[in-house]
């Protein structure tokens, strides 16, 4: 798996570099900002914390007999405070959205990731031994795809573009994709054809879904 830097000199778009004459792309797609905000950056769940905390503080205020001046100032500067920080993090997933690109050809997976510093990863189909569908809302998902690399991509290099809780043995995250399951289909058709004598194994999580499938491909 290679990483190559700065998109801005990429032959295509999210492809540092024109493919071979018998590559070509089946699929591209980016992130849906909005749910990337939910499921990567925490916004809704620090949202909720931030309120129960000015709750607190309210009450906190109330029962120390505040003057209503002060204590509006108070909490007007923790409201101000916490919109902030969850603009920003609003703002970062826009960007971390805007800035990447997932590419499926029938050879590899190309992700290009990064705000700041722009890196482009290819993963060889031949390569990748699993795939896991998590499903969110509104068809939107996250597909983590195991890899059998003997040098693996570092968690902090590919986040948010990482599946949850590897740190160990981190997985490369498409994270919330549109259309997950069909972006599935299509990582499964090219990985068939690409290594008709292997075994992929392809799960969809039995906690998001109502009706989920463990299988193996032959």
């Amino acid at each position: 798996m290679k990483a190559h830097h700065e998109h801005e000199f990429e032959a295509a778009l999210g492809l540092p570099e024109k493919l071979p004459k018998d590559e070509f792309i089946i699929w591209q797609g980016q992130p849906d900002w909005k749910q990337l905000a939910v499921d990567a950056f925490h916004v809704r769940k620090l949202a909720v914390y931030f309120s129960f905390m000015i709750m607190l503080q309210c009450l906190h205020l109330m029962d120390t007999d505040t003057a209503a001046f002060d204590m509006l100032m108070s909490l007007f500067t923790s409201l101000a405070l916490a919109s902030l920080a969850l603009g920003l993090l609003a703002g970062s997933a826009y960007f971390s959205s805007q800035a990447t690109v997932y590419t499926l050809t029938n050879r590899r997976m190309v992700m290009r990731i990064g705000i700041v510093l722009s890196l482009t990863f290819n993963l060889p189909l031949k390569k990748i031994v699993s795939c896991e569908l998590l499903a969110l809302k509104n068809h939107i998902g996250n597909i983590a795809l195991g890899t059998s690399s003997d040098s693996p991509i570092g968690w902090l290099n590919l986040w948010p573009h990482v599946r949850a809780w590897r740190l160990n043995s981190p997985q490369p995250s498409l994270r919330c994709v549109p259309k997950a399951q069909e972006v599935c289909e299509h990582i499964w058709q090219a990985w068939r054809k690409e290594s008709p004598s292997e075994q992929l194994v392809s799960t969809q999580n039995q906690d998001t879904l109502s009706h989920p499938q463990h299988l193996e491909h032959a």
